[in-house]
């Protein structure tokens, strides 16, 4: 799985568009192997992200759990101190 994208269910506050897009992109850049794509790809890639955030969010809102939801803050700093011990 690609590391930069990121949980996006179960947070407060809720996942914002642009957040969805941003893993959307992510996603459709790992499975094409484009960062940018070419003009004769640029229609189909950037219809694939569209396509793939429609699901997101459809996905995100269908989504159901009885957890408590998460604080963004508290899951940043969980992630920094991981960082800190991996890398020192």
């Amino acid at each position: 799985m690609c590391r930069n994208i990121k949980t996006l269910f179960n947070f407060e506050p809720p996942a914002t568009e642009d957040e969805i897009h941003a893993s959307a992109l992510q996603f459709v850049r790992k499975l094409s192997g484009f960062n940018k794509p070419s003009q004769s790809n640029d229609a189909a890639f950037n219809l694939a992200v569209a396509e793939v955030s429609a699901a997101a969010r459809k996905l995100l809102i269908s989504l159901q759990t009885t957890a408590p939801a998460r604080d963004r803050e508290i899951e940043a700093e969980k992630a920094r101190e991981r960082s800190r011990l991996r890398f020192g």
